[in-house]
Parts: C-alpha cells; sequence; structure tokens
C-alpha cells in the first residue's frame, strides 16, 4: 500500500542559512499577510471575491514596486505557496471546517514550503533554492523515494525543522483479532474494554512550578530589551520540551493500542466545549484528547484498522455494563459505584470503555459499519 506520509527531522542551519531563512520566512509572512488584507478589504470595501489567481497577479505587479526590492531576494516558490495556503484556508472556512484566516505573527512559528523546483535532493542531501550548501540534517530514520515537497520551519524556541512529504510503500501490520472499546479520561489518559490503563504523565503539572518561575522572570524584563528576548526564549524551550513529551507519551500509546487490535470504538468529543470548565480545562488540555483521536483516525486507516467513534450523548459512564440500568447522576469524583438495579461494582472508566466497545460491536453487526477501512461514525444513544 502506498501512501503520502511526512518525515520531519532537525537541523542545524549555518550562520548565511539563518540569515537566508530569516529573510525567506520574513518575505513569506509578509506576502501572506499582505494577501489576507487584500481579500478582506476587497470584499468588505469593494464587494468582490479575489481568487487565488487574483492574488498571484497581484504579487507579480507587487515584486515590480522600488519600496520593496527584497522580495525579489528570496526564492519566490515559497511566496506562491503562501498565497495557496491561504486560499486554502479561506476554502475551509467557506466549508465551515475552519474560523476566518488570521494574521501570522513575527514571534510565532516560522515556515516556507518548498515545492520540488525549488529544491535539490541528492545522495541524502538536500540544498534550497538560493542556499550554496544543503542543510545538515541530523537524520533520526530514514525514507525511500523522492520527495513531493519539503517545509522549513522555525519554533518559538528557535529551533529549525524540515519536513519531507514522500509516497513510499507502507509496510502493513498483520491482522489480528482484537476489539478494544476507549474511554478516554483525566485520571488515565485512555482506559481499554480489557482493564488497561495507560496513566496519566501530567506534563505540564511536573514543570508547572519551573514555568511559572521563569514568567514571572519575564513579566519583569524590559520590552525591546536583551535580558526579556533571553527570558522568552526560555519560557518557549519550556513548553516545547511539555510538548515533545505529550507528542512522545501519545505516540508510543496510540501506535500499540493500534498495532494490538483490529478493531478500536473511542468517544465522539467536543474538547472546545469541554475547555470551557475553567477547574478542568489546564487538566483536560495536558491530556490532548483530539491528537490522541487524530491519531487513532490515521493510524488505523494505514493499517487496515477498523475505527468506530460513538455519540457523544451516549450515557457510557452511567450505564451498567452487565445489566444496562443508567443512572440519574454520576459525579465525576466517584470513581466506582454499585449498580442498584444488579448489585454489581463498575469501575467508571473500564465500565465506560465496555459500553463504547458494546455499542461499536452492535453498530458494525448490523451493517451500519463498512468494516475493514476507517469509519468514523455517529452513533445514537442506546437506552
Amino acid at each position: 500500500m502506498r501512501q503520502l506520509r511526512g518525515f520531519k527531522y532537525r537541523f542545524y542551519p549555518t550562520l548565511a542559512q539563518r540569515l537566508e531563512l530569516a529573510q525567506t520566512f520574513g518575505c513569506t509572512r509578509f506576502v501572506y499577510n499582505w494577501a489576507l488584507a487584500l481579500r478582506t478589504n476587497s470584499y468588505y470595501q469593494d464587494n468582490v471575491s479575489l481568487s487565488y489567481t487574483d492574488t498571484s497577479n497581484a504579487l507579480t505587479k507587487l515584486k515590480k514596486d522600488p519600496e520593496k526590492p527584497w522580495l525579489k531576494q528570496v526564492s519566490a516558490v515559497p511566496l506562491q505557496q503562501g498565497l495557496r495556503h491561504l486560499n486554502t484556508a479561506f476554502i475551509n472556512f467557506f466549508a465551515g471546517r475552519n474560523k476566518y484566516p488570521r494574521f501570522k505573527k513575527k514571534n510565532g512559528r516560522q515556515s516556507a514550503h518548498y515545492a520540488p523546483n525549488a529544491f535539490k535532493w541528492q545522495d541524502g542531501k538536500l540544498a534550497l533554492a538560493k542556499m550554496s550548501q544543503p542543510l545538515k540534517i541530523r537524520w533520526s530514520r530514514h525514507f525511500t523515494g523522492q520527495p513531493k515537497s519539503v517545509t522549513i520551519s522555525k519554533d518559538p524556541s528557535n529551533r529549525y525543522f524540515v519536513s519531507f512529504l514522500v509516497e513510499e510503500e507502507l509496510e502493513q501490520w498483520s491482522a489480528t483479532d482484537g476489539k478494544i472499546g476507549v474511554d478516554l479520561g483525566v485520571k488515565d489518559v485512555m482506559v481499554t474494554s480489557t482493564g488497561f490503563a495507560s496513566g496519566n504523565p501530567k506534563h505540564y503539572q511536573k514543570y508547572q512550578a519551573r514555568l511559572k518561575t521563569l514568567q514571572r522572570r519575564l513579566a519583569k524584563k524590559k520590552k525591546g530589551s536583551n535580558n526579556r528576548y533571553k527570558a522568552k526564549l526560555k519560557v518557549a524551550k519550556l513548553h516545547a520540551k511539555i510538548a515533545d513529551c505529550r507528542k512522545d507519551f501519545l505516540h508510543k500509546l496510540t501506535t500499540q493500542l493500534v498495532r494490538e487490535n483490529q478493531a478500536i470504538y473511542t468517544e465522539t468529543l467536543a474538547v472546545k466545549n469541554m475547555m470551557s470548565n475553567h477547574k478542568l480545562a489546564k487538566a483536560i488540555a495536558d491530556c490532548v484528547w483530539g491528537e490522541a483521536l487524530r491519531q487513532f483516525q490515521y493510524k488505523c486507516q494505514w493499517h487496515d484498522r477498523t475505527i468506530g467513534a460513538i455519540d457523544r450523548w451516549f450515557p457510557s459512564s452511567k450505564r451498567c455494563n452487565p445489566c444496562g440500568h443508567i443512572l440519574d447522576k454520576l459525579p465525576l469524583d466517584v470513581r466506582e459505584w454499585t449498580c442498584p438495579s444488579c448489585g454489581s461494582r463498575n469501575p467508571r472508566d473500564k465500565n465506560a470503555a465496555l459500553n463504547i466497545l458494546a455499542v461499536g460491536q452492535t453498530v458494525f453487526a448490523s451493517g451500519l459499519g463498512t468494516g475493514g477501512e476507517t469509519d468514523i461514525l455517529s452513533l445514537a444513544i442506546l437506552g
């Protein structure tokens, strides 16, 4: 099975490459923000909707502006790709998949997208347009095939990354007989119907005291000073460390569950709505449920697994799995409860995972699920 995959590596640019990339990032960001303002003003002032072609033609004229000669000093490909990304953002907005495009900030994540005509890939070395030397990449793993595109990025902690989009033959995992329901929670990030509990490393809580100290030091620094820049960099590095710990934990966990099971049934969660609860928002954010569900989806698709998502209003925790009795209320601090109907003792999370598995299997057995490929379902509440 051939599949488009992304491979991300860290690289260490030379001083000359840093200057070239800084100029490329700045020009790409400027063109994106300029095109966004152009399309917004054109619609609200002239009631005219501009397309990608219109902004591309306007960019050609903009490059001829004698006050902006620096636009010609970088590769033209990242600038055009920035316009394409903006057009995609507008398409997603009008389709209801995302919010209105926002302006890019100078202090945020910077990126530049290169098409095949703007980079040279030969003998495992990558050389970008306008650069004479190849990038010094730290290879953590290798891929086969020719890169279809390359994205260079720089995060707020001043780390440089290169991402390759490659189409390659994906090794399929062997089929298994395992079927599990997965309950997402705060005490344990994931609890399965087999009784497996992942635990919760609580990465943010682990570094919260240190982060609080660094943020207080940052708040006392004079704006625009070099000391403020260094203090801000320390905060960004700690945030990056927390994010890396979360990604590592989630990737290992989801890969293990997808590898061991042929069918996985999860919940459909409105994470953004749940984050409005300020008492639990920090704990919910530390669990990154949305990213966990996203990883389940594409990993199941890659390896021909089945994935189903039950309706968010299904009372998986309040429903007794042995007899089907549903409680009127079940406070969050109650981790185990006794069914008043059959007298069985139900661990809250495992009971919810068993109910999720039962509902998922019922729907697929009735023929509503196709099986085999990834199947995201929205199942009705079963009383």
